[in-house]
C-alpha cells in the first residue's frame, strides 16, 4: 500500500486555462447529473497518474497495449492515460454524458497531451456495458462512481469488465476516502444502505481480486485508487455473483 503525493510526467504541466476550462464544464453537469458524476471537481493529475499505473508498468516493455477507459468525463484521468501510451497502444474512452464526450472528442485536436494520440483513440457516447463484448482489452481504467450506483448495477459493471478484460489484464479504479463514515452521519437510511450493499459488492472483487491499493491526497476529495488482475484462465462464468 503506498501514499501518492504528487504526479510525475509530462501531463503534471497541465496549463491552468485548460484545467479551468475542465473544472468549469465538470462542476456544470455535476450540478445537474450528481448520481453519474460522483463529484463536483474532475480528478487531479495526481490521481490520474496513479490510476495509468499499468499503462506505464507492463508485462512486456515491448508489447502494446489494449486500453478502455470507462467514464472519460472532461478527460483528466485520459490525459494521465495518453501521457503512458506508447506507440501501437490503442484507446476506448466511453463516456455516456454527451456533452462530456464531445469535450473529450475535441480534446484529442486541441490537447497537447490527447493530440498526440489521437489516431490510437476512439470516444464512444454511450454506457460502458453497451460496447458489447466483441473486442478485449489488457487494461482497463474506470472512473465511475460505484458508491452513487445500486449494488445490481456495480455488479454489471464489474462483471462486464472482467468479461471483456484479457487474462492476467489489469483493472484500475479509485473511490474517495471517508465517503461511508460521511454518510454514516449525513445521509438518509435507504442512501447510506444503497452505499453499504455497493461497497460490498466492490470489497470483494478487491479482496479476490486485488494487487495493490494507494491513496492519493492530492485530489478533493482525497481517494483510494485499487488495482485488481484477472487471473489466467479464468472466464466469466467463473466468477460467483456477490448480489
Amino acid at each position: 500500500m503506498s501514499e501518492t503525493q504528487s504526479p510525475t510526467g509530462p501531463f503534471s504541466a497541465l496549463r491552468l486555462e485548460e484545467r479551468l476550462r475542465d473544472t468549469r464544464l465538470f462542476f456544470g453537469q455535476a450540478l445537474r447529473t450528481f448520481h453519474a458524476t460522483g463529484s463536483i471537481l474532475p480528478s487531479s493529475s495526481a490521481l490520474a497518474h496513479a490510476m495509468a499505473e499499468h499503462v506505464r508498468e507492463r508485462p512486456d516493455p515491448d508489447g502494446s497495449l489494449r486500453i478502455l477507459e470507462a467514464g472519460a468525463g472532461t478527460g483528466a484521468i485520459s490525459r494521465g492515460i495518453a501521457a503512458a501510451m506508447r506507440p501501437g497502444d490503442t484507446l476506448d474512452l466511453v463516456e455516456a454524458n454527451p456533452e462530456f464526450a464531445a469535450y473529450v472528442e475535441e480534446l484529442l485536436t486541441s490537447d497537447p497531451t490527447m493530440s498526440r494520440i489521437a489516431d490510437a483513440a476512439s470516444v464512444h457516447a454511450c454506457l460502458v456495458n453497451d460496447m458489447g463484448t466483441d473486442r478485449t482489452y489488457d487494461v482497463i481504467v474506470s472512473g465511475l462512481p460505484f458508491a452513487n450506483f445500486t449494488a445490481e448495477q456495480v455488479e454489471e459493471i464489474l462483471d462486464y469488465y472482467f468479461t471483456v478484460l484479457r487474462p492476467g489484464g489489469t483493472l484500475s479504479f479509485y473511490g474517495y476516502l471517508y465517503t461511508k463514515e460521511v454518510k454514516a452521519v449525513i445521509a438518509r437510511r435507504e442512501d447510506y444502505l444503497r452505499q453499504a450493499r455497493s461497497g460490498w459488492v466492490v470489497q470483494d472483487r478487491i479482496e479476490r481480486y486485488g494487487i495493490a491499493s494507494e491513496k492519493v491526497f492530492a485530489n478533493v476529495p482525497p481517494a483510494w485508487v485499487h488495482h485488481l488482475r484477472k487471473p489466467e484462465g479464468e472466464s466469466s462464468s467463473d466468477r460467483p455473483r456477490t448480489v
